[in-house]
C-alpha cells in the first residue's frame, strides 16, 4: 500500500505514478484508505483537517506523487438572470451551511430535494442537475493554507 503524508499544491510538471479521483466529501477525509485510479492502494495519512482539491499532488518521504482529481459527481447547478437573485441564493443557502461551489455567474452544490424546493420558491433561478466535479468552498478559516505560498523563515514586519 502506497501511505501519503504529505500535500503539495498542484504541479503539471510533477512525476505522478497514480491519481485518485475522488467526489468532494472524500476529498475531506484526512485519513482513510482509497483505491487509485489504476487500482493502488493509497493510505492517506495527512494532518487532521486537510482538504484536497483537484489537481492537488500527494507524496510521502521516498518522494512519490499521486495527483488528486476532482471526480464528477450529481450536482445542481443554479443560475439567475441577475446578480442580485444569484446573492439571494447563496445568502439563504449559507444560512443552512450548505457546501457550495461559487463562480460570477452560477453556484453549484449537492443534490438536496428541500434546498431545491427553497431555491424554486425564491423565484427567478433556474436549477440544472449535472455531473461534474464539485469544488466547494473550504471556509475562511482554511483560506490560509492556500493562499499564503511562502514558507515562514523570514519576520513579516
Amino acid at each position: 500500500m502506497l501511505t501519503v503524508t504529505r500535500l503539495l499544491p498542484p504541479n503539471p510538471d510533477a512525476p505522478v505514478v497514480a491519481t485518485l479521483s475522488l467526489a468532494a466529501g472524500d476529498r475531506t477525509k484526512s485519513r482513510h484508505r482509497f483505491t487509485a485510479d489504476d487500482g493502488t492502494p493509497v493510505y492517506l495519512n495527512l494532518p487532521r483537517g486537510t482538504v484536497l482539491r483537484g489537481g492537488d499532488l500527494l507524496g510521502n518521504d521516498a518522494d512519490v506523487w499521486v495527483r488528486v482529481v476532482a471526480k464528477p459527481e450529481p450536482v445542481v447547478v443554479v443560475t439567475a438572470p441577475s446578480s442580485f437573485d444569484l446573492m439571494r441564493a447563496t445568502y439563504h443557502l449559507g444560512n443552512r451551511h450548505v457546501s457550495l461551489e461559487l463562480a460570477p455567474d452560477r453556484l453549484t452544490l449537492e443534490p438536496d430535494s428541500v434546498l431545491e424546493a427553497m431555491l424554486s420558491q425564491l423565484g427567478g433561478l433556474t436549477l440544472t442537475s449535472a455531473t461534474l466535479p464539485f469544488e466547494p468552498e473550504t471556509g475562511a478559516y482554511q483560506l490560509s493554507d492556500r493562499t499564503h505560498g511562502h514558507d515562514h523563515d523570514h519576520d513579516h514586519n
